[in-house]
């Protein structure tokens, strides 16, 4: 679980890079954003099947659905990749 929480956190990381991320973003047609919403629905399954925090994991999905919104997905992104580091290094 610790090594699926810490791919999506360098996931998440890389999206909230501003530039770094939107371009890999817009350049792929959003695809990575349909990508890490399937890797943070997995996470989550995971994680309450391991009785887990799911936090960075929900933050995921909603940073996965509205990531479209410049500002708004940055910030999700960032308190997401913060979440799922901190989840992953704790367990």
């Amino acid at each position: 679980m610790k090594r699926l929480k810490l791919a999506m956190a360098i996931v998440e990381t890389l999206f909230a890079i501003p530039v770094l991320g939107m371009m890999i973003i817009v350049g792929m047609i959003w695809i990575p954003l349909a990508l890490a919403l399937v890797g943070h629905i997995i996470n989550l399954v995971f994680s309450v099947k391991g009785k887990e925090k799911t936090t960075g994991s929900i933050l995921g999905i909603i940073a996965s659905t509205v990531g479209l919104i410049p500002v708004v997905g940055w910030i999700l992104h960032v308190l997401t990749a913060i979440f799922l580091f901190i989840e992953a290094f704790e367990e």
